[in-house]
């Protein structure tokens, strides 16, 4: 997984959003300046109010590289294959059994897809979600808590899956203790974050909100909505798009699925909530992070399945099984990208050396692919995000461009930026080539 996304990542196909913002955000840490991102204009803490990025800043002193990041993101997601086991041993499976459950969960599409698509912090929270479930179910609380701290610091809404866990512990586990806690963190922690560090630290609602704007304009509002007018998302719930995207989610692992044992998806539920409803249709497929906290329920389900039923006791179901998971892989794995990946290297060398006559750690204007491999300073700014922040040119030092292959929403941006920039006296072009462009701000 590791090479797939290193390789996109040389290949200049990664992003500023999201493998850009984490590098800038670990870089100043390392530095000991404030984390505030000029791709978004303010503090790590204003973004998902993850803390977690803080450790990555020690990292970062070591080895100062957004390649760090995806090496820390693919162990992340490998790492969850231990407590997979663990689990899986825990209800009494055999060691073949179990270390089928958890090649089922390596071999899982979305697993795939994250390690190549940029960085998200959220991947740091899988292996303690699934280790936090072992733990309770071993009533070792003090892991526990541990484990569910750490998954709450790593985005928050987290928070959501936190107390969909309380619920499932409690109420089907009889875990009370552990469910309790949960329940209790994940309550305090969402509240906190949408109600005073989100607000604090970016100066308005949770950039989520949007995405929900038929229900309300804040975090309150939604949430009274859903209560008032149950009827917008019932049709949202029931819809053909909402069992297109539970078909999806399920097929991967439908070999060790049956109705009877789904009890841990009620973990799960808040998740897929904000999945459904979301105006966003990527949060419904397996191509991006927003199903990520429902893998370790369907890990779980999979688990209490093959416990009851036996079916792994046999060497031709296991076969079976792993056949399975390696055809959904290929179907819902995003092996497609590389090939439009392989049509841009034409000008592959051009923008590295473009890159290089960077000579300072000035501001830096670009676009929404080469991006990640400038954020090692305070300022880099995108051309014309939608959405996001206007370019103040005052803070641009350098302007880097390839017009050959540019970010396609922002194509024409890209090329006005260029006509704009040769015209301009303050800045002169040092390095143009195979449709790749450098100016720099005079002297």
């Amino acid at each position: 997984m590791l090479g797939f996304g290193w390789v996109r990542h040389a290949w200049f196909r990664s992003t500023g959003f999201d493998l850009g913002i984490y590098d800038q955000y670990a870089y100043l840490i390392s530095q000991g300046t404030p984390p505030i991102s000029s791709f978004l204009g303010f503090h790590l803490l204003g973004d998902h109010a993850a803390w977690a990025v803080y450790p990555l800043g020690i990292l970062y002193r070591l080895w100062p590289d957004p390649r760090a990041l995806l090496v820390v993101q693919a162990l992340s997601l490998a790492l969850g294959a231990v407590p997979t086991y663990a689990l899986a041993r825990q209800a009494s499976l055999s060691p073949r059994a179990s270390e089928t459950i958890a090649l089922g969960y390596l071999l899982y599409p979305l697993l795939f897809n994250l390690s190549i698509f940029d960085f998200h912090i959220e991947v740091l929270a899988l292996p303690a979600l699934l280790g936090a479930i072992w733990a309770a179910r071993s009533r070792r609380v003090g892991w526990f808590a541990v484990a569910i701290a750490w998954v709450l610091g790593c985005k928050g809404v987290l928070s959501l899956t936190v107390i969909g866990l309380g619920i499932w512990l409690l109420v089907w586990e009889k875990r009370r203790a552990c469910g309790g806690m949960a329940l209790v963190f994940g309550i305090g922690w969402f509240v906190a974050v949408t109600q005073a560090i989100l607000p604090a630290f970016s100066g308005e609602e949770a950039a989520a909100v949007a995405r929900y704007s038929y229900l309300g304009d804040s975090v309150v509002e939604i949430i009274l909505n859903l209560v008032r007018q149950p009827g917008l998302v019932l049709d949202r719930v029931f819809s053909g798009e909402t069992l297109r995207y539970l078909f999806v989610l399920a097929m991967p692992l439908a070999w060790g699925l049956s109705p009877r044992h789904l009890a841990p998806l009620v973990a799960a539920v808040p998740t897929l909530l904000t999945n459904i409803l979301s105006d966003v249709a990527a949060q419904r497929t397996l191509r991006h992070q927003y199903a990520l906290p429902i893998l370790p329920f369907l890990i779980v389900a999979v688990i209490a399945t093959c416990a009851d039923r036996g079916w792994l006791h046999s060497r031709r179901f296991r076969l079976a099984a792993i056949a399975w998971s390696c055809a959904a892989l290929l179907v819902w794995g995003k092996f497609d990208r590389f090939a439009d990946y392989a049509r841009t290297l034409d000008t592959l060398e051009a923008t590295r050396s473009a890159i290089v006559r960077i000579e300072t750690d000035g501001g830096v204007l670009t676009d929404n692919w080469i991006a990640p491999h400038l954020t090692h300073r305070e300022t880099v700014q995108l051309t014309g995000y939608p959405g996001y922040l206007p370019v103040d040119l005052d803070a641009i030092d350098y302007a880097v461009f390839n017009l050959r292959h540019p970010w396609p929403p922002t194509e024409q941006s890209d090329r006005d930026w260029v006509t704009r920039l040769q015209a301009d006296p303050e800045f002169a072009i040092v390095y143009q080539h195979d449709d790749v462009y450098l100016f720099r701000r005079r002297d």
